[in-house]
């Protein structure tokens, strides 16, 4: 949920935004067409443009059997084929790609070989029919191209490829938050029964380890020298779960040297049984994600530098409380983020935590919570402001997808990537050239992974999209020109941009 603390308070002043607004738009499109022609069958909806680099485009869609509900507010899943066809000219899509699967209810259609700073048309298709993209009704928003082309129809619509990142391909990081090990109920608002969570199918395995079995298989095929998990490694950092985690992060790569995790608030100290074997923590309870993740006396933030890339990873929740609060760090923990920004002003920097700094441009109401503390995030602005070396800040905790430049800091990109364990369920990559670089988030391709990703969507009524997917196609994919000329690609790793 935005900052997995939703109040009631913000449920009241959502409920009376919505009431007036329907998610399921694009669905009514289609069925309207189901009853025009007396057939019940597979009907394409969702229709979502996910990642759009210089040279390719994914793109993804669900089919569903009209007139059903699977009790969540959704089409029950229909197999049925998929292709893309899309071209240079509205009136002329001949070119076709095909899915990853060939009989799917959950479609995923990457489009390769396109040409930089080209404007491309495309509709996608299931059973001869084009798939309606996701609606915005809280939000102004466009789920499925670079321009309004083909808003309010179902396509073709239009994207526009950018340009590459300028210079030399140095190497590529993966970001990604919000893994929540051990959860098993996801979407829940403030205990409101209105609302209810939504749980796996049962006898699948849990969603949470899905979700980043799949990070990791699907970061395999596009080689990163480096990940980055920006908190909530855990649902409530109980020793298994944390342990889990590492499990699977340990695939990518060693830890402190592949793959870097922070805490999240969800990773907090805690009280009762499953953590009285962790250490004491240092505002309350037991902290077992310090025991996990930083042993001995080491403090649970750090610097780094990874192929001439000062990475600074930030504990946003180093202070006492439940969780439902502002994140912040501890007086002790700001006086050295300050001086080793200042010891390292030049050199190309990313900065991730969990809190984000700010949070703008939301469907849903938002609150102190959903930030750093305000005090402090307004600090931090003015020092970035101070070090030009600093360009991204990452962050997780509101589990969307958004891109923020605040004028007091200009040059630095602050970044909101959406939840790995949820709708819409992924990451973003990072890749990094000797004058700029490229941001752009992957959506899991596995097929239980999309199944969940899908079956997730249907968090706050079907209304999650309009929050976590990101209300443009800028907020998930975004080429920025910075001076990264004094990186070098890592030791006895292949470049691949």
């Amino acid at each position: 949920m935005p900052g997995c603390d939703f109040t009631r308070r913000d449920l009241l002043r959502w409920s009376a935004i919505a009431a007036a607004a329907s998610p399921l738009a694009a669905t009514g499109l289609a069925r309207a067409e189901t009853r025009a022609t007396g057939r019940a069958t597979a009907v394409p909806v969702d229709l979502e443009l996910v990642t759009l680099t210089e040279d390719r485009a994914v793109i993804t869609w669900y089919t569903g059997e009209a007139g059903t509900d699977d009790g969540l507010g959704r089409m029950v899943p229909a197999p049925a084929d998929g292709e893309v066809r899309y071209g240079t000219h509205p009136s002329r899509l001949n070119h076709v790609a095909g899915g990853i699967s060939s009989h799917t209810p959950y479609h995923h259609v990457e489009l390769t070989g396109l040409e930089p700073g080209r404007t491309y048309y495309y509709e996608a298709r299931s059973n001869g029919r084009r798939a309606a993209p996701t609606p915005f009704t809280l939000i102004a928003g466009n789920a499925v191209g670079t321009s309004d082309y083909g808003l309010g129809t179902n396509g073709p619509f239009s994207f526009t490829t950018p340009q590459p990142p300028p210079g030399r391909f140095l190497f590529s990081i993966v970001l990604c938050n919000d893994l929540h090990l051990g959860e098993t109920v996801a979407g829940l608002v403030g205990g409101q029964p209105q609302y209810p969570g939504i749980s796996q199918l049962p006898g699948l395995p849990p969603y949470p380890e899905i979700m980043i079995e799949s990070l990791i298989e699907d970061v395999a095929r596009l080689g990163p020298a480096y990940l980055l998990a920006a908190g909530d490694i855990s649902a409530e950092a109980v020793p298994a779960d944390l342990g889990r985690a590492g499990h699977f992060l340990r695939r990518f790569g060693r830890y402190r040297e592949d793959w870097f995790v922070v805490r999240g608030n969800h990773d907090r100290a805690h009280t009762g049984d499953p953590y009285a074997a962790c250490r004491a923590g240092q505002w309350q309870g037991n902290d077992c994600f310090h025991d996990a993740y930083f042993p001995g006396d080491e403090p649970t933030y750090f610097s780094a530098d990874l192929s001439g890339l000062h990475v600074i990873g930030l504990d946003t929740y180093d202070k006492p409380g439940g969780g439902g609060d502002a994140g912040a760090l501890s007086a002790e923990q700001l006086s050295w983020f300050r001086a080793d920004l200042a010891a390292h002003r030049d050199q190309p920097t990313l900065v991730f935590g969990h809190h984000p700094l700010v949070v703008e441009e939301s469907a849903f109401p938002t609150s102190p919570s959903n930030a750093l503390d305000a005090d402090q995030a307004a600090s931090i602005l003015d020092t970035y402001a101070r070090t030009p070396g600093v360009f991204l800040h990452h962050a997780g905790h509101t589990h969307r997808n958004h891109r923020t430049v605040s004028p007091a800091a200009p040059g630095v990109t602050l970044q909101e990537v959406a939840a790995v364990k949820e709708y819409p369920g992924g990451f973003s990559l990072l890749r990094l050239h000797t004058e700029g670089y490229a941001l752009n988030f992957h959506k899991s391709r596995g097929e239980q992974a999309r199944a969940w990703s899908e079956r997730s969507r249907q968090e706050i009524l079907g209304y999650w999209p309009q929050f976590a997917f990101g209300n443009t196609v800028a907020d998930r994919n975004t080429v920025v020109r910075h001076d990264l000329s004094g990186l070098r690609r890592p030791r006895g790793r292949s470049p691949r941009g």
